[in-house]
């Protein structure tokens, strides 16, 4: 149920352990050899200088939508400060057969990490701040559970290593904006520890880049919206950049059409505007990109710009063999070793809110940056992105096109050195690790509740372990802790994947039995977004050869009889349980999130039911003991959703309607505003 805004990163870091070209996709091209040749811009002509991109771009953009991957995609590509090529792909909206036009109108994710991380930045050329003053000085109302809290400083906001557990998002991925964004944060924060200390580590955080909003919101004493209007829209001519789509109806806007019913969904809103709350165009996010440059209009000082385009290391950076995404003031990477070898700098940021990908890169000493986002669960954004930056490299003489790639037998499979026996067990996120020494196998296991395990085998080769499409693989240990970590070919950094639980001398265990049980989500409003639903019902779990921890949602570790907490330190979207008891029944509190037990639900009377939301907000839920049909008159701000008694989302009153079959064992959701009520009817 961890929302997770940066969906391109999220396939490096939470790991299937897939390379980043998918299956059947283009190779990307590899970081040349040697040299770099003149620019070639005097002897080719500009109707050709950028026809291999627009190739790449139509072919691979199509390709997504051909295969259901995206509803619909944009790209743009500038050069010397000018657009030099701009288009949309595919229907923004079906139904009145609209195209997407290069001012269509898409969610960019988090990318907004870079617009609120500009906008501190500004604040710390008025003289209003300091990068590194600690946040409680401009948010005093901003406290956790962990004295270390007062350490936490703007700069780690935006470079993530604040040591924040994660991403609140409960409410803040929906169709209307939650009037309780910044409250709702600061009280889930309330109750938090640290994962690490401040500035220690950089697992990415979104919960920072919120904090870094309401940051701005208070030095600056202006909407967070109206203040990048006036300091960064307007100068930088951003006519197409502003809130998400879903408020933002009456422009031109890529809807996300379900790639199985092609099912229109409502426009997403982002509450969290910082983190990845923001609607734009690729031709804006490269005018902003280029804003990076030193040339053309300018939002920054020279030293502002310059502290932007630097890496902003944690402590443990520099650990892992290849370096890692250098992450900068909400930059994903301020340089690729594919690239750093040529001499040139790449700076890029990814985006991902759940119905829409983004990925964006700049290279600010030739002013050549280009931009891909996609109307895609699960776009290749990044991917395209980065074929489209060489392409333009490699016509501006930046790069030599590599030579094609000989065909070369595959790797063979050699004998695991025992000493990764040390490394077998269970990881997080929800993975545990086998080694067949006979075989000469690792296994990757994933373990998501709910669903059969999934195996992913290694075999050892050159040093390393290689999945079956030959991405590098390892285990390491770094500062007392065993990471599985990930290489990425066409990347050439380290990606931490894994951290493995310690065993525990004195394990302890809760006191309910937590091994097999349902939980119902209650505090979801219902506004919240459609992909969530399938995670309003959730199960938990032990694991017997794992004491002392608990699966709910992701592995925790038991503390003590009332509380679970992280299990590790580097891993992102981490959470905290606790139990509370309310009226006889022992519930369970999820960092944001408030769960029953289903075992306690109420069964759906026989022949008409009323159900009444009641002051507190919660939702109504009931089982359904023998199979009906049922019909219903929904409120307006009301919301019904239904589950097979497995859980799975059968049917969601935003997009279906009733009447509906119900069968034994259905469960029922009712969400609305407290006092509303609705009334079942069997017929």
């Amino acid at each position: 149920m961890r929302i997770v805004v940066s969906a391109c990163l999220l396939a490096l870091w939470s790991l299937a352990l897939p390379s980043l070209a998918r299956a059947g996709g283009p190779a990307l091209p590899a970081a040349p050899a040697t040299g770099i040749r003149p620019a070639a811009r005097a002897v080719v002509p500009e109707a050709d200088l950028y026809e291999k991109a627009r190739v790449l771009a139509r072919t691979q953009i199509w390709k997504d939508i051909n295969q259901g991957v995206a509803s619909s995609g944009t790209v743009a590509i500038m050069d010397g400060g000018r657009v030099v090529y701009a288009e949309g792909f595919g229907m923004a909206d079906r139904q009145k057969s609209l195209p997407v036009g290069p001012r269509t109108l898409f969610n960019i994710g988090s990318i907004s990490k870079v617009f609120v991380a500009t906008a501190l930045m500004q604040l710390v050329d008025d003289g209003k701040v300091s990068l590194d003053d600690p946040v409680a000085q401009h948010l005093p109302e901003f406290r956790m559970a962990d004295p270390r809290d007062r350490q936490i400083t703007l700069r780690m906001l935006l470079n993530h290593s604040s040591g924040l557990p994660g991403t609140t998002g409960l409410n803040n991925f929906g169709v209307r904006r939650n009037p309780e964004v910044f409250t709702g944060l600061l009280e889930t924060l309330a109750r938090a520890h640290l994962k690490h200390a401040p500035g220690a580590r950089a697992p990415y955080t979104n919960d920072g880049f919120t904090l870094a909003e309401m940051v701005v919101e208070r030095v600056s004493g202006q909407n967070f919206l109206d203040f990048l209007q006036e300091r960064v829209f307007d100068p930088l001519a951003l006519a197409d950049s502003g809130d998400g789509v879903g408020r933002q109806p009456e422009r031109p806007v890529a809807a996300y059409y379900q790639p199985d019913s092609g099912r229109r969904e409502p426009l997403e809103v982002l509450s969290v505007l910082g983190a990845g709350g923001l609607a734009s165009t690729a031709s804006d996010l490269c005018r902003f990109q280029d804003s990076f440059s030193g040339q053309g209009p300018q939002i920054l000082s020279a030293s502002s710009r310059a502290e932007m385009l630097r890496a902003q290391p944690s402590a443990f950076s520099g650990r892992l063999p290849h370096g890692e995404f250098t992450f900068g003031l909400g930059w994903d990477m301020t340089e690729l070793p594919r690239y750093r070898a040529q001499g040139i700098q790449v700076l890029g940021k990814s985006g991902g809110t759940g119905r829409y990908t983004s990925m964006m890169f700049t290279v600010p000493e030739h002013r050549i940056s280009v931009a891909v986002i996609e109307a895609a669960r699960s776009g290749r954004s990044m991917e395209i992105a980065l074929g489209l930056l060489d392409e333009v490299l490699i016509a501006r003489g930046l790069l030599r096109r590599p030579p094609q790639a000989e065909v070369t037998r595959p790797l063979s499979h050699q004998a695991i050195p025992r000493r990764y026996k040390a490394y077998a067990g269970y990881y997080a996120p929800l993975r545990k690790v086998e080694f067949d020494f006979q075989k000469n196998l690792a296994r990757l296991i994933t373990l998501e509740a709910g669903e059969e395990p999934r195996t992913s085998e290694l075999f050892f080769h050159g040093g390393s372990f290689h999945d079956k499409k030959g991405q590098p693989i390892d285990f390491l240990t770094l500062e007392g802790e065993d990471f599985l970590v990930a290489t990425p070919p066409t990347l050439g950094v380290d990606v931490v994947a894994g951290q493995r639980l310690k065993k525990l001398e004195d394990p302890k265990r809760l006191r309910i039995d937590l091994d097999e049980k349902t939980w119902l989500v209650r505090n979801s409003r219902w506004f919240d977004g459609i992909q969530w639903t399938e995670h309003h019902v959730v199960l938990s779990r032990l694991f017997e050869d794992l004491p002392g921890y608990v699966d709910l949602d992701g592995l925790l570790r038991v503390d003590s009889a009332e509380t679970a907490g992280m299990p590790v330190d580097n891993i992102r979207d981490l959470s905290e349980l606790s139990l509370l008891d309310r009226d006889g029944t022992t519930w369970v509190r999820l960092s944001d999130i408030l769960l029953s037990p289903a075992s306690q639900v109420l069964p759906l009377q026989a022949g008409s039911a009323t159900l009444t939301i009641g002051s507190e907000g919660l939702s109504e839920w009931r089982v359904v003991e023998k199979g009906r049909v049922l019909s219903f008159v929904l409120p307006a701000e009301s919301r019904l959703l239904v589950f097979s008694p497995e859980g799975e989302p059968l049917f969601d009153s935003m997009l279906d309607a009733g009447p509906l079959w119900v069968e034994e064992g259905s469960l029922v959701e009712f969400l609305a505003a407290p006092g509303t009520q609705v009334e079942l009817r069997e017929r």
